[in-house]
């Protein structure tokens, strides 16, 4: 079938509650069997929790050696803190542990903010994937062991009052951009605490990833629909959307295949760091930079 092509890029799921990330990235490879894609790799570009909605980038073809990029981009959230209990997963999944009467006020909550902007120290959850000694937090959690998380450095960019009432409140949504390696569960619960009381996250929607955005994402009815269509290509965003803070780097067809043989290049001024090197419009190589020399960090065969 001559229109067939490989796809190489990103489509941006708007994930709603229920699925993982793994059942998003088993949707995305039904969709390309149904439209009778060539088969390639697929993976997303960050995990999202099943209670939790939102962006969820996923990478097709050679945009796979960039998905661990994503792992690393800050992220943006907007969530809901319910006061008056919190569970041991932090959210409305688990049993609550305890319970508080105090409801703080929307004025309570916004001058505790700045404490929690910046730079700051958590305590990730118990029920999360981090391994301690081989296994992950949450399996030893659910075998009944005590487990001691460690405190991790992090960064809340920004964050905001998003929604609230008036008088003592039951809940607030707040929205956020933070570096990698956030717990927002963890931020919620620390929150809650700071105020006098306790809570746990009610609502979470991730808002941003990298570069990817809300209004990039499509539905999963939306995703199937283009793939029995065999519209997938009209809604694939290109391998360089995910390296928009990336600055392209012309080089010549030479030097293109010295860098796709993963060769050295020498004698192109360019300001040290990464770069995306460029042959026309086609993505060769992610770059570093340095000196007169330039190294290949991914090679892509497009």
């Amino acid at each position: 079938m001559g229109w067939r092509f490989m796809l190489n890029g990103w489509i941006v799921i708007d994930k709603p509650v229920g699925p993982g990330s793994t059942q998003i990235v088993s949707a995305v490879k039904r969709a390309l069997r149904e439209g009778e894609y060539p088969r390639i790799k697929v993976g997303h570009g960050g995990t999202l929790d099943p209670l939790a909605s939102g962006v969820l980038p996923i990478a097709l073809g050679e945009a796979t050696k960039l998905s661990g990029r994503m792992l690393d981009a800050d992220k943006g959230y907007d969530f809901t803190i319910a006061f008056g209990t919190e569970t041991d997963t932090l959210d409305r999944e688990g049993p609550v542990v305890e319970t508080h009467e105090l409801r703080p006020t929307r004025a309570d909550v916004q001058a505790l903010l700045p404490r929690f902007t910046g730079p700051i120290e958590q305590v990730p959850p118990v029920y999360s994937a981090l391994k301690i000694d081989g296994r992950r937090a949450y399996d030893r959690a659910r075998a009944g062991e005590t487990v001691a998380m460690a405190m991790r450095a992090v960064t809340i960019h920004t964050l905001d009052i998003a929604e609230a009432g008036a008088g003592p409140l039951d809940a607030i949504t707040l929205s956020a951009r933070v570096s990698k390696g956030t717990y927002i569960r963890s931020l919620a619960r620390d929150i809650a605490r700071a105020v006098g009381t306790v809570g746990h996250v009610a609502m979470l929607r991730r808002t941003k990833a990298g570069p990817f955005s809300l209004e990039q994402a499509i539905s999963l009815d939306k995703l199937a629909e283009m793939g029995q269509t065999r519209g997938l290509d009209d809604i694939l965003l290109p391998l360089t959307a995910g390296l928009d803070d990336i600055p392209a780097l012309p080089v010549d067809p030479d030097q293109a295949r010295a860098l796709r043989e993963g060769r050295v290049v020498i004698g192109i001024a360019a300001a040290s760091g990464l770069h995306m090197a460029t042959s026309g419009h086609t993505p060769v190589a992610l770059v570093e930079v340095s000196g007169p020399e330039i190294r290949v960090v991914r090679g892509f065969n497009l």
